[in-house]
């Protein structure tokens, strides 16, 4: 299997009058999202699922690719990173499963992929690729890359 993470690209900030939820990208954010997209695209298989947060700044992020998505509400801001992984069917699902979502969500979920109960950061915009290399007595992830929305 192959999960890739994606954080969806810059946002306008946080304030009063507009719910988490409907946060929208900054031009910066859809260049971000525009650039690593097409950077995906290159790397992604034809057969893909992605799964997306119900947020509109994951959906903003997601419509770069140009591709089918699901809107997977157990991804949403504040999930819980085992349930990222649970909704992606890491480590048994075959393929490749993209996540477009949050922080801390995202890190917390690398952390417990390349060890432990750590939160690492995961830059707005930013993909981490993961595979899974099955052993006779466990799967091992696999870090395939780390892809920075301003080195593309």
């Amino acid at each position: 299997m192959d999960l890739i993470l994606w954080r969806h690209a810059e946002a306008e900030d946080a304030d009063g009058e507009i719910s988490d939820l409907d946060r929208c990208l900054t031009r910066r954010g859809e260049k971000q999202a525009k650039r690593v997209a097409r950077w995906l695209l290159e790397y992604l298989p034809d057969t893909r699922r992605i799964l997306v947060s119900p947020a509109r700044r994951t959906r903003q992020t997601a419509d770069a690719l140009g591709a089918a998505y699901e809107i997977e509400p157990r991804i949403a801001p504040g999930a819980p990173a085992r349930q990222l992984l649970k909704a992606a069917g890491w480590p048994s699902r075959t393929g490749t499963v993209l996540l477009v979502g949050h922080q801390p969500s995202l890190g917390e979920a690398a952390g417990l992929l390349l060890g432990g109960e750590i939160e690492l950061s995961v830059r707005k915009g930013a993909v981490w690729w993961f595979s899974s290399r099955e052993r006779p007595d466990r799967v091992l992830p696999l870090l395939r890359t780390v892809i920075d929305p301003e080195l593309v």
